[in-house]
């Protein structure tokens, strides 16, 4: 247990500080930022077509309410969360990968739901927006990274490559 918070601690600082790079910023981060916003607006076109994304920026169509996707909101942070976590637990690298990936989509698709959400809720009350973003979403994303990195250390569970499964386990 205290190898793997000393290994998780130890990832988190370095893919943090990584992430804090001009370099990660202008190519990674920016990037996936506007790429969340044009995810976004392209889901909200199926029953609001007057919206447009210019950047990480979601806008009305008569302008007269936009939501910008910052640090911190963009799902990055959670992410390198749940990496860490699944990368400092003793696996298979297979498993590792897979947990990665599902993981990440996981993670993402439900902070696309929250950028989703609080564009509508600015829309309709700022001070429920500001409450809702700085408190209930912030949970909630963390929340889904625990769970996503809970359930893939159940199916994940330090086995030998190539062992049979335990008995009575359904193979897929």
């Amino acid at each position: 247990m205290p190898r793997f918070f000393v290994t998780f601690i130890l990832l988190l600082a370095a893919l943090f500080g990584i992430e804090l790079t001009p370099w990660a910023q202008a190519s990674i981060v920016a990037p996936w930022t506007d790429a969340v916003a044009r995810v976004a607006t392209t889901l909200i076109h199926g029953f609001d077509p007057g919206v447009h994304a210019r950047g990480n920026t979601i806008a009305t169509a008569t302008g007269s309410f936009a939501v910008s996707i910052e640090a911190g909101c963009n799902g990055v942070e959670a992410t390198l969360v749940l990496v860490a976590a699944i990368l400092a637990f003793p696996a298979t690298w297979r498993h590792r990968l897979m947990g990665i990936a599902i993981g990440t989509v996981a993670v993402q698709g439900l902070n696309v739901v929250r950028v989703i959400s609080l564009f509508y809720l600015g829309q309709w009350s700022r001070d429920a927006f500001e409450w809702a973003h700085l408190y209930v979403w912030q949970a909630l994303i963390m929340l889904d990274v625990l769970i996503v990195w809970l359930l893939w250390v159940r199916l994940a569970q330090d086995r030998p490559a190539g062992a049979a499964p335990p008995p009575g386990a359904a193979i897929a």
